[in-house]
């Protein structure tokens, strides 16, 4: 005789229920670019200076704000938890961390700084439902913060990626080793600069709050 324990069908329901959820917290490219995302001026060269300060590897998100000449103004890097991507969770270890760095904006009635994400990952350019919830957090964790929601921008082994709009480069690449600050160029003109890391501890705080 065996014995074993069957699914019940309220268990069945919640999973089901939690991973339509949870599909709901994402953006799709094409709704990204319907969203009138702010292009970068110089791509590269955001990319570049994030690289060099913080050195992303695989798992490691690096959320910065540029003031409105594209300069860098503030930056929190931390690593990425080992579960099911939900945007939910991915809004508000970004919101924690851009509240680490750089004070809300809510009292302007336009916003006039912009947040943009580079996520370090495995993988290719393609998108993924990974993507998609990190796009969504970060459009969420932006309205939240009185900011304006900016690039999301990828990191592999072939280089980066602005998805929604088909911008990238080879190099820097999760790869590359760090730069030197004086080749980053304009973006690194003098500013009350404030730049964060933090590890998987600071996230599983920051994602339960």
């Amino acid at each position: 005789m065996t014995f074993g324990f069957a699914t019940s069908a309220a268990t069945s329901i919640n999973t089901s229920a939690n991973s339509a959820s949870r599909l709901a917290r994402m953006l799709e490219p094409a709704e990204w670019a319907a969203a009138g995302i702010p292009l970068l001026r110089n791509p590269r060269e955001v990319v570049s200076g994030l690289h060099t300060r913080h050195t992303p590897a695989p798992a490691t998100a690096v959320v910065a704000v540029l003031d409105h000449e594209e300069r860098l103004a503030a930056s929190a890097s931390f690593y990425r938890r080992s579960t099911p991507a939900d945007g939910w969770e991915f809004r508000n270890v970004l919101l924690a961390n851009l509240r680490r760095v750089i004070p809300h904006d809510l009292r302007r009635r336009t916003p006039v700084r912009t947040a943009v994400l580079l996520y370090c990952r495995e993988g290719d350019e393609r998108w993924t439902e990974e993507d998609g919830a990190w796009m969504w957090g970060l459009r969420d964790a932006c309205t939240l913060h009185g900011l304006r929601c900016g690039a999301y921008i990828t990191l592999t082994r072939g280089g980066w990626q602005v998805l929604g709009e088909g911008r990238g480069g080879r190099r820097p690449s999760s790869l590359s080793s760090p730069g030197d600050l004086s080749d980053v160029g304009a973006e690194v003109e003098p500013l009350p600069l404030r730049t964060a890391s933090g590890a998987a501890e600071a996230l599983r705080r920051a994602a339960a709050r």
